[in-house]
């Protein structure tokens, strides 16, 4: 085993509460002995670690059903330092160190504060220090949210450069069918490429404390496959099964990197960014983007909205609606505009290196 190769962990709400919804110091404490182990292996783990609102709310005694956001916000407030507090005290008893990361949308959308974000991220790393990584519920609106912490752990694969992501749910991973449900669902141990087929058998979220089922799962999965990182989903009844899936025995169902990975700059523009703007283009566009991997001129433009400045993230779709790509323009709105209108048809609106076509968007290559 190489040193130091890094592993993020993602594991929920349901999996770190009693019935009560009160933290379960049984399963943090199985938690914290597993990752340990993997530190003492030469793994840099990270830790993505659902639980403050539920913490909170249990601490409360208050009901999850109706809450609203400022009451939401109060919980993460009240059961984030809970939260922390025990994971401190259980790691400190296995010898390591623990950094807590709060993050929201707009930290990975802002291109400095992500940089600022992964700098932090190695640092602590580098330093053997475990990082323990949330959405910062307490100030997060719906604007600025990820949603679930399956998506913030596979955008913090990708800013890291992981080896591997492991999503730890109340499940063994994916099945053919609902397996509360249907007697005859089979576990998928392999899935080669997160597609509409796949992500059609993912069901709902069956717990009534977190927020992500495994279509959320499934999403993140495929964020990590095109930042190269392997995700693996697995139960989280028993924490120990983390040093299996590490000595690469076959547990859970393991979605695999894709063949064709973006680098780190292209990972922001799909996944990080936020979109400023929406430009429309004519099928002579979608075919140089998406057959000829052209840049986008203004000739192909032909619709615009939204008030954007040089350099900023804008969606980019066809003549339905339907988006092909993201990518930071090189002009403003108002300069697009003007040039659509004077037909500088040659004029470059975004290059090729500043343009991403996803496969969840269309079948165009980086």
């Amino acid at each position: 085993m190489e040193p130091y190769r890094r592993i993020v962990i993602k594991i929920g709400s349901s999996s770190l509460t009693n019935n009560d919804k009160l933290l379960d110091i049984a399963k943090l404490k199985a938690l914290a002995h597993a990752v340990a182990e993997l530190f003492k292996q030469g793994w840099q783990p990270i830790l993505v670690s659902s639980g403050a609102v539920a913490t909170g709310l249990g601490h409360l005694g208050w009901n999850r059903t109706n809450l609203t956001m400022p009451e939401r916000q109060a919980a993460a407030s009240v059961g984030q330092g809970l939260l922390m507090e025990k994971y401190n005290e259980l790691f400190q008893a296995q010898g390591m160190k623990v950094g807590q990361i709060l993050l929201t949308r707009a930290d990975f959308a802002d291109r400095r504060r992500y940089l600022n974000a992964r700098n932090t991220l190695n640092v602590l790393l580098n330093s053997q220090v475990l990082p323990i990584v949330n959405e910062n519920d307490t100030v997060t609106v719906a604007e600025i949210r990820f949603g679930d912490n399956d998506t913030l752990s596979a955008l913090v694969a990708g800013l890291v450069e992981a080896d591997l992501l492991v999503l730890l749910t109340d499940i063994d991973g994916l099945y053919s069918g609902d397996p509360r449900k249907d007697p005859n669902a089979k576990l998928i141990p392999v899935v080669r490429q997160v597609d509409e087929n796949i992500i059609k058998i993912a069901g709902d979220s069956g717990s009534t404390v977190g927020t992500g089922g495994m279509r959320t799962k499934l999403s993140a999965a495929r964020i990590a496959a095109r930042s190269g990182v392997r995700t693996v989903v697995a139960s989280a009844k028993e924490p120990r099964i983390l040093l299996d899936i590490a000595a690469g025995e076959k547990l859970g169902t393991s979605i695999l990197p894709s063949n064709h990975t973006l680098r780190s700059r292209k990972q922001w523009i799909a996944y990080g960014s936020i979109a400023r703007g929406i430009l429309t283009i004519d099928k002579g566009a979608v075919k140089a983007l998406t057959e000829k991997h052209k840049s986008l001129l203004a000739v192909g433009v032909t619709n615009i909205k939204g008030n954007f400045q040089p350099g900023s993230v804008v969606s980019i779709v066809d003549e339905q609606g339907m988006e092909l790509a993201k990518g930071i323009t090189n002009l403003s709105s108002e300069d697009l505009n003007l040039a659509i209108k004077e037909s500088q048809h040659g004029l470059e609106v975004i290059n090729r290196d500043w343009l991403v076509c996803e496969r969840s968007f269309s079948t165009c290559q980086v």
